[in-house]
């Protein structure tokens, strides 16, 4: 088969990305042949499998004279927001991939095309190609842009109702792609998200008398950030005993400084080690204790699989969908849920609310500080070759 893979933004530094990328990598040990249509900075080099032919859609150029537009109203890299479009941009994006969509289809001719996120991007791809098959990715970041604000909103979601397929990350996301585009149930698969079990794996931990507490991801309050560094205030463990790791890079670069500026009056030592490929994330994951991810907002973070994979206990937002899912394909899995605040505009925090949601984090982290190790639990039934079986397949 070949399979057309297009997305907006740049491939493997999101979760979408990442989805796209173990995609391609799984089609092409299949057998598959593969092109990718993605945005890029000029000076980018996305590494695929051998074989895998890349058509790159370049930001900061004459033809798109601004940054890429993210997904993410912060993004771990410079970025435009779909919300400060002007039309004068708008139709300038729509040139520029529409162009690469009908050099792709001429040249490559696939059989099936993979969009990633149901927004503008994939509207264009559906109006420009109605001889084959055109699937897309709901990644939770495009129903919040369709809930945010109104660009192309009318055009995008009649787009997305002609999809052949959809395909969301959980099951109660259904009736929200349902409500916001009006698409039909029946078009929609639920395949959940995997993760790279040759990277991430459990190794021999050292015994050290620390706990060493890890985040993942954008460093940024929308993530919870700012609030999981007020909880270690309240945790009282004693001096020497406790420490934090965030790994990711800035969403906003003056929020960051911000955050760095908290961290620094923490009692507890806190590293920011700036954003990680894979590898040196799973060595991290290995040298920690517990992963915590205390986001407003999410679909099914990758980063929780990949730490339980690694054998971390997991302290995590009660966020909609997400202990369901994990209830069902994660056996033995040692994870506390933190109710969330109320959340306004989809990932926003209501301010009020944040003592008592970080009281609340800071009981759970010392639960799970205080809990013995648990070893890894059983991630065998996620991966990314079941999603590709499903995405092409349906099994």
């Amino acid at each position: 088969m070949k399979i057309l893979n297009i997305t907006a933004q740049k491939p493997s530094s999101t979760g979408s990305g990442v989805f796209l990328s173990e995609l391609v990598r799984v089609f092409a040990e299949q057998g598959h042949a593969q092109m990718v249509i993605a945005g890029v900075d000029p000076e980018d080099q996305p590494v695929f499998p051998e074989g895998v032919r890349f058509l790159p859609v370049l930001f900061h150029s004459e033809e798109l004279p601004f940054a890429i537009v993210g997904m993410s109203d912060e993004m771990p890299y410079t970025s435009t927001r779909y919300c400060d479009m002007t039309p004068g941009m708008t139709g300038q994006f729509e040139a520029a991939f529409s162009n690469a969509v009908r050099r792709a289809m001429a040249e490559f001719q696939p059989d099936v095309v993979l969009c990633h996120h149901l927004y503008l991007l994939t509207a264009i791809v559906r109006e420009i190609v109605t001889e084959i098959p055109v699937y897309g990715f709901c990644h939770n970041t495009d129903l919040r842009q369709m809930r945010k604000h109104g660009l192309e909103r009318d055009r995008i979601a009649a787009a997305i109702r002609k999809l052949d397929r959809i395909f969301v990350l959980r099951s109660d996301q259904i009736r929200e792609v349902q409500e916001v585009y009006g698409a039909d149930p029946e078009k929609m698969t639920p395949i959940g998200m995997g993760y790279n079990r040759h990277v991430f794996f459990p190794t021999d931990r050292s015994q050290e008398s620390m706990t060493r507490l890890i985040y993942a991801g954008k460093i940024t309050q929308k993530k919870g950030v700012r609030s999981l560094i007020q909880a270690l205030s309240l945790i009282n463990e004693p001096a020497g005993t406790l420490e934090l790791v965030c790994a990711g890079g800035a969403g906003n670069e003056e929020e960051y400084r911000e955050i760095v500026d908290l961290a620094k009056r923490c009692p507890y030592p806190i590293t920011f080690t700036g954003r990680l490929d894979q590898k040196t994330l799973a060595l991290w994951y290995n040298r920690s204790d517990i992963f915590v991810l205390p986001s407003f907002y999410e679909g099914i973070p990758l980063t929780v699989i990949e730490a339980l994979a690694c054998g971390c206990r997991v302290v995590i937002s009660d966020l909609p969908g997400v202990r369901e899912w994990l209830d069902e394909f994660v056996t033995g899995a040692d994870i506390r849920y933190v109710p969330l605040p109320t959340i306004r505009n989809t990932d926003e925090a209501v301010e009020e609310e944040l003592p008592a949601f970080e009281q609340r984090l800071a009981d759970a982290l010392r639960e799970s500080i205080h809990s013995p190790a648990t070893g890894p639990c059983d991630v065998s039934r996620i991966s990314w070759e079941r999603i590709g079986n499903l995405v092409l397949y349906k099994q």
